[in-house]
């Protein structure tokens, strides 16, 4: 038994760091090149199993694709499965954003970084909204989600976004479905399920200064943010930007810019933004604070897969918070948009790279490179 055992090991993180180091585009396109593989080809998992996984990750806080991916190491080969494929993963998305941080810090002012900018922010800006078009599409139907779409973008308005506009829309929809179907006899049963989505959130104390303080913050982060990676990063803002003023709004949306030109998961943009703080020291506490919860919850997804998906309770729980976190994208692209789009130039680059993705396809990340390179030719046109 030990040689299977071992030759699983070896498969399933040799599969992940490849995955995790040509893996470009967002969680859907991380999870068809998954299904593709574990499924169709290697038959690890069922088809049913594997939808399983993505319902109950979807359930859960933090990066979808990579708890995906390491409750699937976890069926292979047990604990040592789930930490080979999670670090896999996560690792050269994590090293690449951190050499983009370097030269970022190093080399920022070179002539041809805001021309490079000036192109990759519309283009953002642009993917955003195909985003948050492609998510409200599937999960906005019905006019609970639409009016909790609403109140939950009305909060952002007035309110830091955070942890509660998500659960909060999600209790809503719960509360809506228990009204809904009281006197159906559906209700008792969904509410015994429905305890399993409840978090539990302890406060951490760490002695250990700024850097200390940093890994408490994308802790907390990977532990409460729910739905899209893009979603990350409205509470980035109201954290760093906003609060603790740590960095500023262009840095930001320069962390996120680089994290879409990087593989592997978009929670990645902690490695940069750590090391804008606190140096290589801060690389390494933002990325294990952002990351390290996924690991617990990847066993949970994996125990409550299936479970979890074919309770009414967790699915209405879970579009009350999909349509909260469809609320913050769209405010934070909001805000991106007045920065990104300071004129009719980058404007229009912005228009395009929508019109490519929405209507001929492209991959994001393609978009994003592409938007680079003319970001680097018009630089050496103007000087």
């Amino acid at each position: 038994m030990e040689k299977p055992r071992r030759s699983a090991l070896w498969e399933c993180g040799a599969y992940f760091l490849r995955l995790g180091a040509t893996a470009f585009g967002g969680p859907a396109a991380h999870l068809a090149r998954m299904q593709e593989e574990v499924v169709a080809r290697r038959g690890w998992v069922k088809q049913e199993e594997f939808l399983d996984l993505v319902g109950a990750a979807n359930l859960f806080p933090g990066p979808a694709s990579t708890q995906v991916a390491m409750a699937l190491g976890y069926r292979r080969a047990g604990v040592a499965g789930l930490l080979l494929s999670g670090t896999g993963f996560i690792l050269p998305g994590a090293l690449a954003t951190l050499l983009l941080a370097w030269l970022y810090q190093r080399y920022g002012m070179l002539p041809v970084t805001p021309s490079i900018l000036y192109c990759a922010r519309p283009a953002l800006v642009a993917i955003l909204i195909e985003a948050i078009y492609r998510l409200g599409r599937r999960a906005l139907r019905g006019w609970v989600a639409i009016v909790l779409a609403v109140l939950s973008l009305v909060a952002a308005w007035f309110m830091q976004p955070g942890v509660f506009i998500l659960l909060g829309a999600g209790v809503l929809a719960l509360a809506f479905y228990f009204i809904k179907s009281k006197g159906t006899g559906k209700g008792a049963g969904a509410r015994s399920n429905s305890l399993l989505l409840i978090p539990f959130f302890g406060k951490l104390v760490l002695g250990a200064g700024a850097v200390g303080s940093l890994f408490v913050l994308f802790f907390k982060l990977g532990f409460t943010v729910f739905g899209s990676g893009y979603v990350l990063i409205a509470f980035l803002r109201a954290e760093l930007v906003e609060r603790l003023h740590l960095i500023t709004g262009a840095q930001l949306y320069d962390a996120i810019a680089a994290g879409q030109l990087t593989p592997g998961p978009v929670f990645a943009t902690a490695t940069f933004i750590g090391y804008l703080t606190q140096s290589w020291a801060g690389a390494a506490a933002a990325t294990a604070g952002i990351f390290l919860p996924s690991f617990p919850m990847a066993v949970a997804i994996s125990v409550f897969a299936g479970k979890l998906r074919r309770s009414a309770g967790a699915s209405a729980f879970l579009a009350g918070v999909t349509a909260a976190a469809i609320a913050l994208m769209a405010q934070v692209t909001l805000y991106m948009a007045k920065t990104a789009m300071i004129d009719v130039w980058s404007a229009l680059i912005a228009l395009a790279g929508l019109g490519l993705v929405l209507f001929a396809r492209i991959n994001s990340a393609w978009l994003f490179v592409g938007a680079v390179l003319i970001g680097v030719i018009r630089a050496l046109v103007i000087h």
